[in-house]
């Protein structure tokens, strides 16, 4: 039996807990530097609270440290992973293999997409290496995905399911270094890919600005019966910058659809955490920020109007609030408003409205909006009581029966005294009274033996914690420079398995019926230079490997004062 984990974002330790209150059985977060979102750090201390919490539920706790590591910062890098270590974090998340040449603590290793892993063999390479966990890149398909899987089944697959989608294979972005100094592979992306560019063709125009390289969001809650089948067994949502309500939603509904998918599988699959979901609301994932979604990150398209959130659609049968926001396109260009009066808001005659905020919404999510309890039995006998947990461990409390006999039925009250278990992290399943009489027993009684025994489990919980650890021994592995200390101009600064001549329908190998996602009508190039320009004057060639479906951007004017 495979055990899944769904995997959740959390830009803070709070957002972190939330996460796994909404379902999630893993969270990955940064710490104080070289993670792959430089605004998203956190203190040793606000993570291990973090752990706490997490290892409670039987919850993974990942730590990115997924950035090119620069000569002189190998001693800071160093002591942050030893310091990450003893706080029993599960798993670094790393980019950069010079990690491999350090004495590293005991902690397991998972490759991160940053290291563009889109093939058996890198994937042979990095099990080698002693990765545990490989984060595979985002533009697999579900049949690359199963022949990975079919030749590496030992190593666990980290599946991207949801979120933003770089148009650039991951980790090989350099745009935002070339052109500002602020380098993607250093947590610093600057999103040049969300930017407006003109397109031209041997230097005559053929679109004004357009968002040629913004990709739509990735959503796989459909495919996800799909990934398991082909392999995947880590479910990872996109979002270290998003707030807690989008993760709160969208945790939810992908921990909702991973339960249905694993109902229909149960001799292949489980969830690798414990706990119940009670979720006070109904996820949707539409609901959340989104620019629109793609099923198949194998052949994305971009929205070529707006890089930012539309939202839902607003239909006659949309129910509005005041302080909606809505917003339409207006002759390619985004247009937003809030709603001061919903009453009487009229929309203009053919025009499509988006809501891009659900007022009401946001409200629900920004309260309490789930609990998740651990399953307990309770077992009251003569002279001792139990608590045992979903996953068979055990607190006791033994006791002198010097109890009175009752002048009435004591049965329900004992029941509903030691079901009182809401302030814990668990929840009765199940009390069984093994009396042979019928004993009174005093509220306060009651009390004092649920809190000892919630306490004692707890604590039993965290003792027994399946925590992994794995040796490294150092190991030298030649390591490229990195783009950010060579510039070299023959590189690209980007490298997409998105083409903008499938974007546009005019695709030098599919039909254009076939090539599908084309909205504009463009000369049918062939032979021309396309090149790409900014309003601030940079500029870039594109050059099409037609036969891998392959589409590489070089910078051809940068004159850009970086920032």
């Amino acid at each position: 039996m495979r055990s899944i984990e769904l995997l959740a974002p959390a830009k803070t330790a709070d957002i972190g807990i939330e996460a796994i209150k909404h379902g999630a059985d893993a969270v990955y977060i940064g710490a104080t530097s070289h993670g792959a979102r430089a605004a998203a750090g956190n203190s040793v201390e606000d993570i291990a609270r973090l752990v706490r919490f997490a290892h409670l539920y039987k919850a993974k706790v990942y730590v990115t440290v997924n950035t090119v590591i620069l000569p002189g910062e190998m001693p800071k890098v160093e002591k942050l992973i030893q310091d990450l270590h003893d706080i029993d974090v599960d798993a670094l998340i790393v980019q950069d293999m010079q990690l491999l040449s350090l004495r590293l603590p005991p902690i397991p290793l998972h490759a991160s997409t940053q290291m563009d892993n889109r093939t058996v063999e890198k994937v042979k390479m990095l099990e080698c290496l002693g990765y545990r966990q490989v984060v595979l890149a985002r533009e697999l398909s579900i049949a690359e995905i199963a022949e990975i899987h079919r030749e590496c089944p030992h190593t666990k697959l980290e599946v991207f399911v949801h979120g933003a989608l770089c148009v650039c294979l991951s980790g090989r972005c350099n745009a935002s270094e070339a052109l500002f100094g602020r380098s993607a592979n250093r947590g610093e992306c600057a999103q040049v890919c969300r930017m407006a560019f003109d397109l031209k063709a041997d230097g005559k125009p053929i679109l004004k600005d357009k968002h040629l390289l913004s990709l739509r969001d990735n959503n796989q809650i459909d495919n996800l019966e799909q990934l398991l089948l082909a392999g995947a067994s880590s479910l990872k949502i996109e979002g270290r910058l998003k707030d807690v309500t989008y993760v709160k939603n969208v945790t939810a509904a992908y921990s909702k659809a991973l339960d249905e998918v694993i109902a229909r599988h149960p001799k292949e699959f489980c969830r690798s955490s414990s706990g119940h979901v009670h979720l006070k609301f109904q996820p949707d994932v539409r609901k959340s920020f989104n620019r629109g979604f793609v099923k198949d990150t194998n052949k994305p398209d971009a929205n070529l109007d707006t890089p930012k959130a539309m939202g839902e659609p607003v239909t006659r049968n949309t129910l509005l609030h005041n302080g909606d926001g809505l917003c339409y396109l207006d002759h390619g260009k985004l247009q937003g408003f809030s709603i001061s009066n919903a009453d009487t808001f009229r929309p203009a005659p053919h025009v499509q409205y988006y809501r891009n905020q659900d007022i009401e919404w946001d409200k629900m999510l920004v309260k309490p909006s789930s609990e998740r309890r651990i399953y307990t039995d309770i077992h009251l006998y003569e002279d001792h009581i139990t608590m045992i947990d979903e996953d068979g461990l055990t607190a006791q409390v033994a006791f002198e029966n010097n109890f009175e006999l009752a002048r009435t039925h004591q049965k329900e009250n004992i029941q509903r005294q030691l079901s009182k278990l809401g302030e814990t992290v668990f929840e009765a399943r199940q009390v069984t009274i093994h009396f042979k009489k019928n004993y009174f027993i005093p509220s306060s009684m009651l009390t004092s033996w649920r809190r000892t025994l919630s306490d004692a489990l707890a604590t039993e919980r965290m003792k027994f914690y399946p925590l992994e650890r794995q040796v490294h021994e150092p190991i030298s592995v030649e390591v490229p420079k990195p783009y950010e200390l060579t510039h070299d101009a023959s590189v690209p600064v980007m490298i997409c398995r998105y083409c903008i001549r499938r974007q546009l329908g005019i695709c030098l190998k599919e039909k254009k019926e076939e090539a599908g996602v084309g909205r504009r009508t463009v000369p049918n190039l062939k032979g021309e230079e396309l090149t790409l320009s900014l309003a601030n004057g940079a500029s870039f060639r594109l050059a099409f490997d037609c036969k891998n479906c392959m589409m590489e951007v070089y910078l051809a004017s940068p004159s850009i004062s970086k920032q």
